[in-house]
């Protein structure tokens, strides 16, 4: 019997920590900052049919000419930093290495091992498509905010808005016989 509470207390401990949110990124409090904090969902289904999941935290910050992304694991420990200017990208791991790319997609997806569309993450997490490439296929809301539409080799879902943007963003790319779907879940604006 004392077996069972053991085992049940270590069950909730689990689920408890898979729902860790991480900590909103310091930014320099400009008046065009933008940030979103929640949860993510990275699942990869191979052609035979085998599926790779990744889930953990993310926090974003979007200061116009910076913006960085934080992964975290269901801990909350950060695992992974995405920064990005104008002149490119760095990834930063949690154990100090560091690697630096004109594309932050490609980083993230160094990080992560399957692609992740950061850079549309910019618009999408506001609500809106990214000025390029174009988006197509695009569909909209009774306020016209985008639900629906394709861009950059992603299907982009947005839905449950608040005054910030979408709550809820399911992506999903076909890369080389894979199915990639990035699910993110905000919880705070």
């Amino acid at each position: 019997m004392k077996g069972w509470r053991v085992a049940i207390a270590g069950a909730l401990c689990l689920m408890l920590a898979a729902c860790v949110t991480p900590d909103r990124i310091g930014g320099s409090g400009r008046a065009d900052e933008f940030s979103r904090v929640g949860r993510f969902a990275l699942t990869v289904t191979e052609p035979d049919g085998k599926q790779d999941a990744v889930q953990g935290g993310f926090s974003w910050l979007d200061e116009g000419d910076r913006y960085v992304l934080d992964l975290t694991n269901p801990l909350g420990s950060t695992q992974a930093r995405v920064e990005g200017t104008a002149r490119g990208a760095t990834l930063t791991r949690a154990n100090g290495e560091v690697l630096q790319a004109d594309d932050p997609d490609a980083l993230a997806e160094d990080a992560l091992g399957s692609p992740v569309p950061v850079s549309g993450m910019r618009d999408w997490l506001r609500g809106r498509t990214a000025r390029q490439p174009a988006a197509t296929q695009l569909q909209s809301d009774a306020q016209n905010r985008p639900t629906s539409f394709q861009q950059g080799g992603w299907q982009a879902n947005l839905s449950r808005y608040d005054a910030q943007g979408p709550q809820l963003l399911v992506l999903e790319r076909r890369v080389d016989g894979r199915r990639v779907v990035v699910r993110l879940v905000v919880n705070a604006p």
